[in-house]
């Protein structure tokens, strides 16, 4: 085998065999994949928060999008108009989560480059 064993190269050339472009290909996706990770847990981590009505009512999320708090204050309760509360409740938890999804989306497209690789399930 002499000059090309010595090289890695099992076929004599000075390109890389589909075996080793394949394992190349998969480190790198394995790296891809702890990257991503490691990004999600660090977006997972986080507390999103949005207010609404004029900061009367205030929702947190974290980044796993779990509601960790609705904060409502007192001028925000009128018992004649519930379903007012109802809907800026439901306005701020819903703005919290979208805050929470906009930035595992660009912590995952960074690390992606926007590619999208669902279809590889990652």
């Amino acid at each position: 085998m002499g000059y090309s064993a010595r090289r890695g190269f099992s076929n004599g050339s000075m390109r890389p065999t589909g075996a080793q472009r394949q394992a190349e290909m998969q480190q790198k996706i394995q790296q891809m994949q702890e990257q991503m990770t490691a990004a999600q847990e660090a977006v997972e981590a986080q507390t999103f928060s949005a207010s609404v009505g004029g900061g009367v009512v205030e929702a947190k999320v974290n980044g796993k999008k779990e509601v960790q708090s609705v904060t409502i204050k007192p001028e925000a309760v009128d018992p004649e108009d519930v379903e007012m509360l109802q809907d800026l409740v439901v306005s701020a938890v819903n703005e919290a989560l979208r805050q929470a999804d906009e930035a595992m989306e660009k912590s995952m497209s960074g690390i992606t480059g926007g590619l999208n690789l669902g279809a590889f399930g990652l």
